[in-house]
């Protein structure tokens, strides 16, 4: 598959329902690395930063619905063989159950419990919670969770668009609250670069197990995605235009104006940042997973 299919894949398929409700989501791996060892020592120094309690973040993980956000990493690999350049189907049923297995809700809850753990201190933590547990916290969770839970997203999608030309037509200023929502919940402004090193990390993990012959080396993988980037970044706020309006099509423009609002808070920023990154670091931990159990699956027939 070229390089211009697999990002158009990668978009369409893989990544779109992980962001939050169509938010342009996510931090450089390579960033998010140092980020978090940043965060760790800084955390290791006594009176500077106290870690968040581990139960404090089980409640926190539920009530922000970034349990449900973990668990739809999970619809993401339908679209990993295409990356490959392979299809689903060649490996029948098993298929299915390979990726129950590595995308195991537990493994990744507990995969985030233990990063955010030593990087969420409780007063980010507090203030985040604080919003979400409200009455209109809660129901956004309620449509969010919905949103990353859509197997099919063409329905979220072409309804999107139409609410999105329906706004622009009455010139309504949801649309610039919703661009500001986008915005806020991506204030690292990484979103496109994170994704595209996912993408490399799972063909080099697939390469390195086998599972596909490489042409390239890793740099040039880069470069020839590098290539794309700045249309896949177009691509992507438009769609993250149109998944938001159709999420939040039931929410008055007052409300979204709050929610703008509240996801521009510094803290909040903040929180967001580091969620960003630990779900982009999960999500490429175990598509490198993937690829490595992949050579257990030998192509089924037909009979």
């Amino acid at each position: 598959m070229d390089a211009p299919a697999k990002l158009h894949t990668l978009k369409r398929t893989c990544f779109a329902d992980i962001a939050r409700d169509g938010q342009t989501e996510g931090i450089t791996m390579r960033v998010l690395r140092l980020c978090l060892l940043s965060v760790w020592c800084v955390a290791a120094l006594p009176g500077l930063v106290l870690a968040a309690d581990r139960a404090k973040l089980q409640d926190f993980l539920e009530v922000t619905g970034f349990d449900v956000a973990l668990e739809s990493i999970r619809l993401t690999a339908s679209s990993a063989p295409q990356i490959l350049g392979m299809q689903a189907e060649t490996f029948g049923t098993e298929w299915t159950r390979l990726t129950e297995e590595v995308f195991a809700t537990e493994t990744m809850h507990d995969m985030a419990l233990d990063i955010l753990e030593q990087t969420l201190d409780d007063e980010m933590l507090t203030h985040a919670a604080d919003f979400y547990a409200t009455d209109l916290g809660q129901r956004l969770v309620v449509a969010e969770n919905a949103s990353h839970l859509t197997e099919d997203d063409s329905v979220k999608l072409e309804s999107g668009a139409d609410i999105v030309a329906a706004l622009e037509g009455i010139d309504s200023p949801r649309l610039d609250y919703i661009r500001r929502m986008n915005a806020a919940s991506d204030s690292a402004g990484t979103a496109v670069r994170a994704i595209l090193e996912v993408q490399v990390r799972f063909i080099m993990a697939a390469a390195g197990a086998g599972v596909i012959e490489l042409q390239r080396d890793e740099e040039g993988l880069r470069e020839l995605f590098k290539a794309d980037e700045e249309a896949m970044t177009a691509e992507i706020a438009a769609g993250a235009l149109t998944g938001a309006a159709y999420t939040y099509q039931s929410f008055s423009d007052a409300e979204v104006l709050t929610y703008a609002e509240a996801l521009e808070h510094p803290r909040m920023r903040h929180v967001y940042d580091l969620m960003n990154a630990v779900q982009y670091e999960i999500m490429a931990n175990r598509f490198e997973a993937l690829a490595v159990a992949m050579q257990r699956l030998q192509p089924s027939q037909e009979l």
